[in-house]
């Protein structure tokens, strides 16, 4: 880190120019030196640049060196002072160190002897800034342990953003981030923010999305970006963001944004916050690997769509759903037609090309919300959400005479042309629980088959 490799900075108080010069030449082979003649203007120097050791007399015009010290302990307290006095007592010495002076010189100063108090004065210092970071660190590292549990990947970019808030002790903070699921959209959550600027940010972030997320891969503090733009319309005024991205190693991804406030970011504190995000990176690699395993058991190995075991899931979720918000839910239960036909002919290889293809299809002819999957077989099911009878039957069309225009290849000779049998079956109208719907969709479609293959079949025919 840059703190590691600066030079210590001294600044020596003497209203004597020969001391201050003398402690100059002893110390400018360890540290940057600045000399004052006073008080006030050691203090205004500490204001300008912070410093580690402050050596200072003890008696001087205007504020005592006592004074001083008094004051840089109250307001700069990751300073050292050293006093140092031609009118040593031991009283002196002992109110000087009881208010928390380093160490004690006196006058004349020995070079070689102000040499070592200085440089063990600051390597004191510096151990107690190791400790102190080392702690900190710690208990960064200790409080990341919540991020351990989250394995749904939305659950990563809260969690994250509430401990790095906590972390460097900052009130406000955003994370925005995308999801790889396709029936999820972007998302993002506010931390500090009042109702209404939430409201504007959001509109600016997700719905116009103004940041491109997977543009940001390093962390570090932004004085211009899209954000403090939506931030600056919400009515919120920021000099610098600390940008941390948390990316996945596949689609998973996102940014924390942290702002800042009066006080400005210290190196310490994004170090902290980077800690904080590496390992919800780790956290987040973790949850898409868990997430794709999940997915996988319930993945049909042939067609590579949603098999029976997730569709029974998702139809009893999806009801659920159009239960609670007053909506409808249709489903369509698809068979090919005379599809044994082509495995006798053809073999079972060129069967599974085409029920391959045949999801393909399928999954071009539905939205992204719509849960496609391959029920058993030649049959394919597909819950579509938010749809009545009317418009299902109108998708199931759509869908019927796609299958019916699209060559299936056989990898030799003439591409075939199948057809398909449709049933169409709707919640609440046709049923209220998952096997209600399941059992009229599918007799529904045996009775588009009766009827002559090729065609759709309401329940409501039924």
């Amino acid at each position: 880190m840059a703190s590691e490799t600066r030079r210590a900075r001294v600044v020596v108080v003497d209203d004597d120019r020969f001391h201050r010069e003398l402690a100059r030449g002893a110390l400018e082979r360890l540290a940057d030196v600045e000399c004052c003649a006073n008080a006030r203007e050691a203090l205004a120097a500490l204001e300008r640049e912070p410093a580690e050791l402050v050596l200072s007399d003890l008696e001087m015009p205007g504020p005592s060196g006592l004074r001083l010290l008094q004051q840089v302990r109250r307001e700069h307290p990751g300073t050292e002072l050293v006093l140092l006095t031609g009118h040593a007592s031991v009283e002196s010495a002992v109110e000087a160190l009881r208010m928390g002076a380093a160490d004690y010189l006196r006058k004349p100063i020995d070079p070689d002897e102000l040499v070592l108090v200085v440089q063990r004065t600051l390597e004191r210092s510096r151990l107690l800034r190791d400790n102190v970071r080392l702690r900190d660190v710690l208990g960064t590292i200790e409080a990341c342990r919540a991020l351990t549990p989250c394995l749904d990947p939305g659950e990563i970019y809260p969690t994250a953003l509430d401990l790095v808030l906590r972390s460097i002790s900052r009130a406000r903070g955003l994370a925005l981030f995308h999801r790889s699921i396709p029936s999820r959209a972007d998302g993002v959550v506010f931390r500090g923010f009042s109702e209404a600027e939430e409201t504007s940010l959001r509109r600016a972030l997700v719905e116009h999305k103004r940041v491109d997320l997977d543009a940001i891969v390093e962390a570090g503090l932004l004085e211009a970006s899209p954000v403090h733009e939506a931030l600056r319309e919400a009515g919120v005024a920021v000099a610098r963001v600390l940008a941390l991205p948390v990316h996945g190693a596949e689609s998973e991804g996102g940014v924390l944004w942290v702002l800042e406030d009066e006080r400005p970011f210290a190196e310490s504190e994004v170090e902290r916050a980077r800690l904080v995000a590496a390992h919800a990176v780790l956290s987040l690699r973790n949850a898409e690997r868990y997430t794709r395993a999940k997915e996988r058991a319930f993945i049909d190995d042939v067609t590579e769509v949603y098999n029976a075991r997730y569709l029974q899931e998702a139809a009893t979720r999806e009801i659920r759903r159009a239960e609670r918000y007053g909506t409808e839910l249709t489903v369509l239960f698809l068979d090919l037609d005379r599809f044994k036909l082509v495995n006798d002919r053809f073999g079972h290889l060129v069967g599974s090309q085409v029920l391959r293809r045949l999801s393909q299809v399928l999954g071009n002819c539905v939205r992204q919300v719509d849960t496609l999957a391959r029920y058993g077989g030649d049959e394919f099911t597909v819950l579509l959400v938010d749809t009545g009878s009317e418009t299902g039957c109108a998708i199931a069309e759509r869908i019927r005479r796609t299958v019916a225009e699209t060559p299936f290849e056989t990898g030799g000779g003439s591409p075939l042309h199948l057809t398909v049998s449709i049933g169409v079956a709707t919640y609440p109208a046709h049923g209220r629980s998952r096997e209600e719907l399941l059992d009229a969709s599918d007799k529904a479609m045996y009775r588009a088959k009766s009827a002559g293959r090729n065609r759709v079949c309401s329940a409501s025919e039924l």
